[in-house]
């Protein structure tokens, strides 16, 4: 049966009060629908008037309309009524029933207070006791109707170049500042099973205090995944070498059940240890690049997330929340002690320099914009009459 696309967008509000891990999480566990797409936005006034023209199409209750668009058009502006950053967040959707199934995952625009729902959880919607809105923050905002879904995301397709992308110029920093713009990506097992761990993930991150500025959808490439990951091979021939060596002898004693010397230890050390770099380097490459050489493997899609936070002191501040490779060397309370496995599935990957933020950027394509955009693909792709 054909798929349904959908989107969810998360309003500049909650992205500035650090609500899109738990956003997220809720949408990945709940809605039963495969994430195919994520973008940030920095809406202009003419995408920021249309949208809010398309949010009077029927679908919400009439009276909800109008409080919708006057939102849109007081938040979504660069100069917005609280003069916060106007970045969104949007995420494409894709599954049977789409709009249904994330609509109501997102839940309604009601003055009842509920958490069973995105919008209960996250969203204010308070009024006067004569009725007037005196507050009104959705939170998220997803289309109703497969009508209004049609129109909106043929809005986020049109403006997805002009107005999205790579935002590391929309945020203003006080004269002096040295901010960074450090990679982060959410390794592959997060998404081997629908759950809530990548938005967990971006939850614990959000914790730094720092800004997304850019987010991707992609599959890894095993020319990519050797691109991006050489350097580690390079490393793997010292740093595994005393692992090496630990092994070869107790498998060797084990076998003819005396000591062997040092000096022919060694020596088998020094004419294996490429050979080691390189089954370990296969190991990661395979992974990200989503094959787990399982039975599982065509199940397992080697899908990733890639965001972009900047701010003061970014590299140290997001690999510090990340915690160490290993998840037992890890500090309680940071991704890799939660939700990291082992070396290789340790939750997340982070740039440890601003020359290796540029290098990785460069290679999975979120250094500048150019070449395809998945947002506009995948929209027009599923608009085809």
């Amino acid at each position: 049966m054909a798929s349904d696309l959908t989107y969810a967008l998360i309003t500049p509000y909650s992205l500035l009060k650090s609500r899109t891990g738990g956003v997220i999480a809720r949408l990945l566990s709940l809605c039963n629908l495969d994430l195919v797409a994520a973008r940030m936005y920095a809406p202009s006034d003419a995408f920021a008037e249309e949208y809010a023209r398309s949010c009077q199409q029927e679908g919400s209750p009439p009276e909800i309309r109008p409080v919708v668009a006057e939102y849109v058009r007081s938040m979504f502006p660069r100069n917005n009524r609280f003069g916060i950053s106007n970045r969104i967040m949007v995420l494409l959707f894709e599954g049977r029933n789409a709009v249904r199934r994330l609509h109501e995952v997102v839940g309604p625009i009601s003055r009842d207070v509920s958490g069973n729902t995105v919008r209960g959880t996250y969203g204010d919607f308070v009024t006067s006791q004569s009725g007037e809105v005196t507050f009104f923050e959705p939170a998220v905002l997803a289309p109703a109707t497969e009508a209004e879904a049609r129109i909106q995301l043929g809005l986020l397709a049109k403006y997805a170049r002009p107005d999205g992308g790579i935002l590391t110029n929309v945020l203003t920093f006080p004269k002096g500042t040295e901010v960074e713009t450090v990679l982060v990506i959410i390794k592959p097992d997060n998404f081997v099973k629908r759950s809530s761990l990548p938005g967990n993930i971006i939850d614990v991150l959000s914790r730094t205090g720092l800004y997304i500025v850019a987010a991707k959808v992609f599959h890894m490439t095993v020319a990519q995944a050797e691109q991006f990951y050489r350097p580690v091979r390079e490393m793997f021939v010292q740093r595994l070498a005393p692992q090496l060596e630990a092994e070869l002898r107790r498998v060797l004693e084990a076998h003819f059940g005396f000591a062997f010397p040092d000096s022919a230890v060694r020596s088998m050390v020094h004419a294996s240890r490429e050979a080691n770099a390189e089954h370990e380097f296969r190991k990661i490459v395979n992974y990200m690049a989503g094959d787990t050489g399982g039975a599982s493997a065509g199940d397992f899609k080697g899908k990733c997330f890639a965001m972009l936070y900047q701010g003061v002191d970014a590299i140290q501040k997001i690999r510090a929340r990340l915690g160490a490779t290993n998840p037992r060397n890890a500090d309680a309370g940071t991704v890799r002690s939660i939700y990291g496995q082992d070396l290789m599935k340790n939750g997340a990957h982070a740039s440890d320099s601003p020359e290796n933020a540029e290098r990785e950027r460069r290679i999975i394509g979120l250094w500048e914009e150019s070449g395809a955009c998945d947002v506009e693909s995948i929209v027009n792709t599923h608009q085809v009459p």
